[in-house]
């Protein structure tokens, strides 16, 4: 794929992508609206609405990927691990989650995406993330800004999004519900001590579009996730602003160890602004200390 095609966001490739993510968003509202799946799933089974519409995603995004870009290779989370042999020596390919949010889809919050990544030497540089219920894209890649696509409210061209600079005032820091560890307490604390904090939980790869959009400051995650589940949004806050950083304070990379773990990271919407350095240098020191 020439880089100049997803370097720019009015080429066709991109509403080749965009439509792509739409059918397999069809997909996935076709199980997500199955009688049966309400208050009875609590995890994936063999042959349940929710492997159903996971493997329906995955089956329209692989196909369709691959006759985007005949050359790449797709990992996907619902990638049998046969096809992945040789992932290691992948040098651009896509990084899928054909359902990110599985809690999200079995709850009926609806705050599920589908998440796509592109992957060149290990830095995600260009993504999207689709939320099928509200039939909304959030998408960019790196050098050429990002966008925010609603075929509702769309004249055909998407909103452009960028992140917010760090005001001196109230911090808002996007976290999820359900994950609680000492590392984000210590986050709380020494944001906290600069900055008045205003929490806002939400689910999935949510975070990462609120961010991008400017209705937020950081994003951070300590917990175990992996890669599939990070890449597009990594992309996507890069793409309008900000960065996403590991624990080192270096952007993240992808595909490089045997595990598809992802590392522990940051977001942020201020790159420039030194309270993310301060905040990772006592994080550390607090993780080697005896």
């Amino acid at each position: 794929m020439p880089a100049a095609r997803y370097q720019h966001l009015d080429d066709p490739f991109w509403t080749s992508l965009l439509a792509l993510c739409a059918e397999a968003g069809a997909s996935i509202c076709e199980h997500y609206n199955e009688p049966s799946l309400a208050g009875k799933l609590r995890a994936k089974a063999d042959d349940s609405p929710l492997t159903r519409a996971d493997l329906a995603s995955h089956t329209i995004l692989s196909r369709g990927l691959a006759a985007l870009e005949p050359a790449l290779p797709v990992l996907s989370e619902e990638s049998d691990r046969s096809e992945l042999v040789d992932r290691l020596q992948w040098e651009r390919f896509w990084m899928v989650d054909p359902l990110d949010g599985t809690r999200e889809f079995l709850e009926r919050t609806g705050e599920f995406t589908i998440n796509v990544a592109l992957i060149d030497a290990q830095r995600a540089v260009a993504g999207v993330i689709y939320r099928p219920l509200e039939r909304r894209a959030y998408y960019g890649a790196l050098g050429a800004g990002a966008r925010c696509y609603s075929w509702r409210e769309s004249d055909g061209q998407g909103e452009a999004i960028h992140t917010s600079p760090l005001g001196a005032s109230t911090l808002i820091l996007l976290a999820s519900r359900r994950h609680r560890n000492a590392r984000l307490q210590r986050t709380l604390e020494v944001l906290g001590s600069a900055r008045e904090i205003e929490r806002r939980d939400s689910s999935s790869a949510l975070k990462f579009c609120e961010l991008a959009a400017g209705r937020g400051d950081c994003y951070p995650r300590f917990s175990p996730c992996s890669e599939w589940d990070v890449a597009a949004g990594d992309a996507l806050v890069t793409a309008a602003g900000g960065a996403v950083l590991g624990m080192d304070g270096k952007p993240l990379r992808y595909n490089r160890r045997e595990t598809l773990l992802a590392e522990p990271f940051l977001a942020v919407g201020d790159p420039t602004d030194p309270l993310w350095g301060d905040l990772l240098a006592q994080l550390n020191s607090g993780d080697q200390a005896p």
